[in-house]
């Protein structure tokens, strides 16, 4: 697979908390168009990860490409560029985090044209007519004009990614995206995800929800301890895992619920 094909490319990432090692020497590649899942248990580095991906959490050491610039890690924080240079790597990546984040005092209109107006200088006009068409695209409207207090959180983070997706990033990110909501919430917000899979959009998806990512992803990765267990496509990883820690994790998720099934598409697990 040729360099143009790789959306996001990292190589050698190491990111530690004091004395405690989070990611180990990750390599990863997440090719053009393609979604990739990231599962495993609390504490294994999923969520570090993909915040290092946008430089939310700087890494220690490695190297990390988005589209065609790469940025390399020697220092920490030392190391970064400058902040326009960051800001436009930072811009390539949209992220959706577990809770909504959204601005209290704004409209939900307000909300998703609120980086573009004030980050991307865009014109009002033409940021409200994009907020508007993707706040249809996510199902919500007729909920322009609403302050997001009288949201539900299905319908907040509907909102939130609609926000990310003003900026017009190259790639998704989710961490977790539905593990705030409630059970009836969660099938409209991976409804969402669902159908940004299927327009082509680059994504990785921090998930627990296991039968939605062997739905949705070409490429599930397990990670235990900072570290990447098992990659490849979801039937073998999820199906047929060949690592003993992710037999026994995949073990433990079909074992804690009866029946599990995706509350997006229907699928049994």
């Amino acid at each position: 697979m040729s360099t143009s094909d790789i959306a996001i490319s990292i190589r050698g990432l190491r990111k530690s908390f004091g004395t405690l090692n989070v990611l180990k020497n990750i390599s990863l590649d997440v090719p053009r168009g393609s979604v990739v899942a990231l599962i495993g248990p609390s504490g294994s580095g999923k969520s570090t990860l993909l915040r290092c991906i946008n430089l939310l959490t700087v890494p220690d050491g490695g190297e990390i490409r988005v589209g065609g610039q790469a940025l390399e890690f020697t220092g920490g924080a030392d190391c970064l560029p400058g902040d326009k240079v960051l800001a436009g790597f930072r811009a390539r990546t949209g992220m959706v985090f577990q809770h909504f984040n959204l601005f209290p005092h704004m409209t939900v209109l307000q909300n998703v044209m609120e980086g573009p107006v004030t980050v991307l200088k865009k014109p009002k006009a033409e940021a409200e007519a994009t907020a508007r068409k993707l706040l249809a695209k996510v199902g919500l409207s007729e909920r322009c004009d609403m302050l997001p207090e009288k949201m539900s959180g299905g319908q907040k983070q509907r909102v939130a990614i609609a926000r990310a997706l003003a900026m017009e990033p190259s790639v998704m990110l989710f961490d977790e995206a539905t593990s705030a909501l409630d059970p009836e919430l969660v099938a409209e917000v991976l409804g969402v995800i669902q159908s940004l899979a299927k327009e082509g959009m680059t994504m990785v998806l921090v998930t627990h929800e296991i039968a939605f990512a062997r739905e949705v992803a070409d490429q599930v990765v397990f990670m235990r301890d900072g570290v990447v267990v098992e990659s490849g496509a979801p039937a073998q990883v999820i199906d047929h895992p060949q690592q003993e820690a992710t037999r026994a994790f995949m073990g433990k998720m079909v074992g804690s619920h009866a029946a599990p099934h995706c509350s997006a598409c229907g699928a049994t697990l």
